[in-house]
């Protein structure tokens, strides 16, 4: 765990480790909870970071992480600030470096949503405030604190949880992994040949001992799923598309391939989503999927990682 002067960076699910992360998604149940129906603007009873400022740097687009953590800020009592590259000096060759120490005299606390896993690892070596990772091509640790909460308050319990993975082995694949290795679930991974994820993350769900398996064969992956996980298979950025999405068209998810996994099972997409590619329309719009519920929660699994990020939740 990296400990700044005022707080705790959140790059990956492991720096925080298993209790952590099972504290947050309770958390941001308890918080959910105790504003049903309340105006999404108030603050929490509690408020708990009155006074506190957030700065989000962004590097790619965004619309749930750019939302959900204003939102999340405004009901912890805090505001939130936004940077993107086009508007501010990283777009003129500011380094990432000089960026961290300036925010860290003006902001609380800096979010990063960018590129390169090494650009936010820079960042959290220079600031002296809490760094969190909006994203980058590594992982992408707090959409799967939403996507646990998602799956939780839908019945099912992650200890042994069977989750199905189709398509690319990407970013949020490699959170996933590591999130399986801390709460101990399984992971079927059905990727076409030379879009498997990292072996880093492999190796790490088995070594905390979940079970990992890889396969080619979408039907054996989906069977006796519990939840089934996609996302886009063509980040922004990414070249070569068309060869992608030939060697992806086998593993979309629709209903032939829900009819594999378990009768109750879930399906999960973090958005944007690309219908008629990764998935069919029917299943998205259909009674399995929990898509927008998992979007919602964005703001309320934010809040957790805040509170975790600011020292006032778990060890």
């Amino acid at each position: 765990m990296s400990i700044t002067q005022t707080g705790r960076h959140f790059l990956d699910l492991g720096d925080a480790g298993a209790n952590a992360v099972a504290a947050m998604i309770n958390d941001a149940i308890d918080r959910k909870a105790a504003r049903a129906d309340w105006p999404k603007g108030r603050a929490d009873a509690d408020a708990p970071l009155a006074g506190r400022v957030l700065a989000m740097v962004f590097e790619k687009n965004s619309t749930r992480t750019r939302v959900s953590f204003d939102i999340a800020m405004r009901q912890l009592g805090g505001t939130a600030l936004i940077l993107d590259s086009e508007s501010s000096q990283l777009g003129r060759g500011e380094s990432i470096a000089d960026t961290a120490r300036v925010l860290s005299r003006m902001a609380d606390a800096i979010m990063l949503r960018t590129d390169d896993h090494a650009k936010i690892e820079e960042m959290a070596r220079h600031a002296t405030v809490p760094v969190i990772n909006g994203l980058t091509d590594r992982s992408h640790p707090c959409q799967i604190v939403a996507d646990l909460l998602t799956v939780i308050e839908h019945g099912k319990a992650l200890p042994g949880l069977e989750l199905a993975w189709f398509g690319d082995g990407n970013n949020v694949l490699h959170s996933i992994l590591e999130a399986a290795a801390l709460l101990k679930f399984n992971v079927r991974v059905a990727t076409p040949s030379g879009y498997e994820p990292d072996t880093e993350f492999v190796e790490m769900a088995r070594a905390g001992g979940a079970t990992v398996t890889l396969t080619q064969d979408a039907q054996a992956a989906a069977v006796g799923a519990d939840v089934v996980v996609t996302d886009t298979w063509v980040s922004m950025g990414q070249e070569h598309v068309h060869n992608k999405l030939a060697a992806m068209a086998p593993y979309q998810v629709n209903p032939a391939l829900m009819a594999h996994a378990k009768p109750d099972a879930l399906f999960l997409h973090c958005l944007p989503a690309h219908v008629g590619e990764e998935v069919s329309e029917d299943v998205f719009e259909g009674m399995q999927s929990v898509v927008f519920d998992e979007a919602e929660n964005r703001i309320h699994g934010q809040k957790s990682v805040l509170l975790w990020s600011f020292g006032l939740l778990g060890e």
